[in-house]
């Protein structure tokens, strides 16, 4: 295991379940009746562990979405060809797709990272070009990646969320485009989750029936191959991508600076199972956004045991669910922290 991973992961402790308590005992004597603000109670109470204070502020938010090429395109699991993920990265730096929009709404920071786009893309000042390769390599024929590249991909999101990372008030958020991805998300859903290709495996950018049927078969074909994973980032580096390393990374990162950090859907939510599993208090900095429309996102929740905010019918990807649920997080926080006791108020 790289350095800079190994120090991060040292770094992690769980959220203060001694503040979380305390959290939810603040909520019982706010100017309310116990209980009336439903899920947002609890939901405070973890920004509040998380940050380590019974009032959690969040000052300042940002998503980072990190592209990278695939080349178990190659199989034809996909139905957009691999150039579509340099126009998609050009589109998030003109400022004009779904996240653009969405992060401006929420007054969120949006950075892009070129983690493995088979192209250049120039300069920019919303772009960090950390490339560790031109995309990854089928993995019907080997491994996806190396462990040298996978390991350096972490590292990329480690230097992401710890730029962006301002403990005791930052909010995060991971997105990612690259097509292809949730070939390999499917297959390390179902090697994490002990799930058969078939239940985890979805239409993705909208592949039809004989599509489907056929990325199936490639997720079934991988895991045959890929036999004897010795560890989770053994599992990733066979299965792929850069960008899901990076996300693995990003979340790590975050949870070493104790700062809260929304999923997205079925992509991001695969690089959360590597990091979870690479080191279980990972799970306390991690907010499950949106239920996605793809039939293994659910298997993955149920897995971490995560419980998403909404269910919107979302299957972008981007970081678009993650971005949205911002204001649902801050409100929470702003409950606990800006709320008057009935002692306050004089009640």
């Amino acid at each position: 295991m790289s350095d800079p991973l190994a120090e991060a992961l040292s770094r992690i402790v769980g959220a203060d379940k001694e503040v979380y308590q305390r959290a939810l005992e603040r909520h019982a004597t706010l100017t309310k009746p116990p209980g009336s603000l439903g899920r947002l109670e609890a939901l405070s109470a973890r920004l509040a562990a998380v940050q380590g204070t019974v009032k959690p502020t969040i000052t300042n938010k940002a998503v980072v979405v990190f592209a990278a090429d695939h080349g178990v395109t190659a199989a034809g699991v996909s139905a957009y060809p691999k150039s579509v993920t340099v126009g998609m990265a050009k589109s998030f730096l003109a400022g004009g797709a779904a996240v653009n929009a969405l992060a401006r709404s929420a007054g969120a920071e949006l950075l892009v990272v070129d983690v493995g786009i088979d192209a250049d893309l120039g300069a920019h000042s919303r772009l960090w070009s950390r490339k560790i390769a031109r995309g990854t390599r089928n993995m019907l024929d080997g491994p996806a990646m190396t462990r040298a590249e996978t390991e350096a991909a972490c590292g990329v999101g480690l230097e992401a969320a710890q730029k962006l990372a301002a403990p005791g008030g930052a909010l995060l958020a991971g997105g990612e485009m690259g097509i292809g991805n949730t070939t390999p998300a499917a297959a390390l859903t179902a090697w994490f989750t002990g799930r058969a290709a078939r239940d985890v495996v979805g239409r993705g950018t909208g592949v039809d029936d004989e599509g489907l049927a056929r990325k199936i078969r490639v997720v079934e074909q991988a895991l045959a191959k890929h036999q004897g994973i010795t560890d989770p980032l053994d599992a990733l580096a066979r299965f792929g991508g850069l960008e899901i390393a990076a996300l693995v990374g990003f979340f790590v990162g975050a949870a070493a600076t104790r700062t809260p950090v929304v999923l997205d859907g079925f992509i991001a939510t695969a690089a959360a199972l590597v990091a979870v599993a690479v080191e279980p208090a990972v799970k306390d900095y991690l907010f499950a956004s949106h239920l996605s429309q793809e039939p293994g996102h659910s298997v993955q929740l149920e897995h971490l045991g995560l419980e998403p905010l909404f269910d919107f019918g979302l299957r972008l990807g981007e970081g678009t669910g993650a971005v949205l649920a911002f204001g649902i997080l801050e409100g929470a926080a702003a409950t606990l922290s800006e709320m008057a006791t009935f002692a306050e108020a004089a009640l």
